[in-house]
């Protein structure tokens, strides 16, 4: 089983409506192909990333900065209170198998530089270019292709 962590940004950073439906569309596919998902459990990408999961069947695992699980969406399969606050980053990483980031954010700037650090995959998703910075940094064109990239890759360098 493979798990493949989705990164993007909270809604305080507002990300626009056709990131929100990219998450959740990514969401739907990696439900469908089995893979269970890990996110940071809050809202903007990460609600409507567990938002598809749940709609797809599927699990989803959010590591949750702060100490209370009720702090989580409300669509996720698991919620874990870490109390890490943004060092969870971390954790999100090194969770998960392959990345896939949607979006830009300061926070999902640094799973991605902690997730190439690791010699982990990411695939890209409007999100920052950082293409030809790295041979573990991939771009994707739609939520289909990301999800069909990172299981691909998923079985890391």
């Amino acid at each position: 089983m493979v798990y493949v962590g989705v990164i993007g940004a909270s809604g305080r950073s507002a990300p626009p409506p056709q990131v929100l439906a990219a998450a959740e569309q990514a969401g739907r596919a990696l439900a469908r192909a089995g893979a269970v998902v890990v996110c940071g459990g809050g809202d903007g990408v990460m609600e409507s990333v567990s938002r598809g999961v749940a709609d797809g069947g599927g699990h989803c695992v959010g590591l949750l900065p702060g100490a209370r699980r009720q702090e989580g969406n409300a669509f996720l399969s698991i919620a874990i209170a870490t109390a890490l606050g943004d060092a969870r980053n971390a954790v999100i990483v090194s969770a998960s198998d392959v990345l896939i980031a949607i979006g830009v954010g300061l926070g999902t700037l640094s799973e991605i530089a902690l997730a190439l650090g690791a010699g982990k995959h990411v695939v890209g998703l409007q999100t920052w270019d950082l293409l030809n910075t790295h041979e573990h940094m991939h771009a994707a064109r739609d939520p289909e292709e990301a999800v069909r990239l990172a299981l691909a890759l998923e079985g890391g360098p």
